[in-house]
């Protein structure tokens, strides 16, 4: 099967180039120009439109940013539905249950099957072809797919037979990564104000029963370092939480907790940090505390 790739953006570019790698040729399609340029130059065929990857493809993989650009991808005027080669389309992104289900219906009425497969990880592991995987739809979707996916995943977690499980595996995910940074930052904080170094405090923390994926590894490599550089854009945070909260009220799930969390990234929102990095929450704890964790350039 020929592959395609539309969105190869930070995160869709890395998985796009492992495809390439792997199958020796690929369609690819970006809104923005220069998103393609080294795709180009491995010899991947750029293409002008979502609907000229999907009329000269098979297999069309996206991985958009948001809900509104997925849309766009299938429904749009150049929508992959106006394609007359792409048999199998694949959804890499974060989108919740309500839409990618709906799209789902409008692929089937084409006679088109999706595989639903957000990916988690980041984008040094895409590059690394050690990105997390989780997938729900037709078993024989999936087994079509899953040499693809080998080309960029280290784990690859069928989870349902049903498009939209997957959605609701990786909002799980990605709330739990969210609250685990927060409560981290606000730890550090409070050490900080209460007249501890910072790192000692986090060296104990990473010792004891306190630690989790953000103090051993998103904290140290990023905001201790004062560099925000997890390549986690805010504005698709906030989109990831909102889609768990919605998940959560459609299915009637305490949400004490992980709201705290989707208000903290609010609030970093009204801040102005729409355009920041994840790791740049922490600005939003140490203005409420009067404390910082370290000296950096607001």
């Amino acid at each position: 099967m020929k592959a395609g790739f539309i969105g190869t953006g930070s995160m869709g570019e890395p998985l796009a180039t492992n495809i390439l790698d792997q199958e020796k040729s690929l369609v690819a399609y970006d809104i923005n120009p220069q998103a393609t340029i080294k795709l180009a130059e491995k010899q991947a065929r750029i293409v002008g439109s979502p609907v000229a990857v999907a009329n000269e493809s098979d297999l069309v993989f996206a991985c958009m940013p948001s809900i509104e650009t997925f849309r766009t991808v299938i429904t749009g005027e150049e929508g992959v539905i106006y394609g007359n080669q792409m048999k199998t389309f694949v959804n890499l992104g974060t989108v919740g249950t309500e839409v990618v289900s709906e799209m789902e219906e409008v692929l089937s009425a084409k006679g088109i099957p999706m595989l639903d497969a957000p990916i988690t990880g980041g984008v040094q592991r895409a590059w690394d072809a050690d990105m997390t995987v989780i997938t729900s739809g037709p078993q024989a979707v999936y087994d079509q797919v899953e040499p693809f996916l080998k080309s960029f995943a280290r784990d690859i977690f069928y989870v349902g037979d049903q498009v939209g499980q997957a959605q609701i595996a990786k909002v799980c995910n990605n709330i739990m990564s969210f609250t685990n940074l927060v409560i981290g930052l606000e730890a550090l904080t409070l050490a900080s104000k209460g007249g501890l170094d910072p790192q000692k405090a986090l060296d104990v923390i990473n010792s004891g029963s306190g630690q989790n994926s953000a103090t051993l590894s998103k904290i140290p490599n990023s905001v201790m370092k004062g560099e925000f550089n997890l390549q986690a854009p805010m504005h698709i945070i906030a989109k990831d939480a909102m889609l768990w909260r919605v998940e959560s009220e459609r299915l009637k799930v305490p949400q004490g907790v992980g709201s705290a969390t989707y208000q903290t990234i609010q609030q970093a929102l009204a801040m102005g940090l729409q355009d920041g990095d994840l790791s740049e929450i922490v600005k939003v704890i140490e203005r409420t505390a009067g404390a910082k964790i370290l000296q950096y350039d607001d």
